[in-house]
């Protein structure tokens, strides 16, 4: 990639992100690159959104499980 493109692609995705945290999406950096390279493949952005909000949906119960079960922390 030349740097005139590198820029505008880091450009781009600065943006993006950028109006990803004002829209307090939760996504970082790096998924929503991954998220912007699987549209510039023409993959439905409506369908990402959904598999994104279903595997969110899932990860709660086990994040929660993670907590509960997590041993006391020794810095007391």
């Amino acid at each position: 990639m030349d740097p005139e493109a590198a820029r505008t692609a880091r450009e781009s995705l600065d943006l993006a992100f950028h109006m990803s945290n004002i829209l307090d999406t939760g996504l970082d950096r790096h998924t929503l690159s991954v998220l912007i390279a699987l549209c510039d493949l023409n993959l439905n952005p409506e369908s990402l959104a959904a598999v994104v909000k279903e595997l969110r949906t899932e990860s709660q119960p086990f994040s929660a499980t993670l907590t509960s079960t997590a041993a006391p922390s020794s810095l007391s």
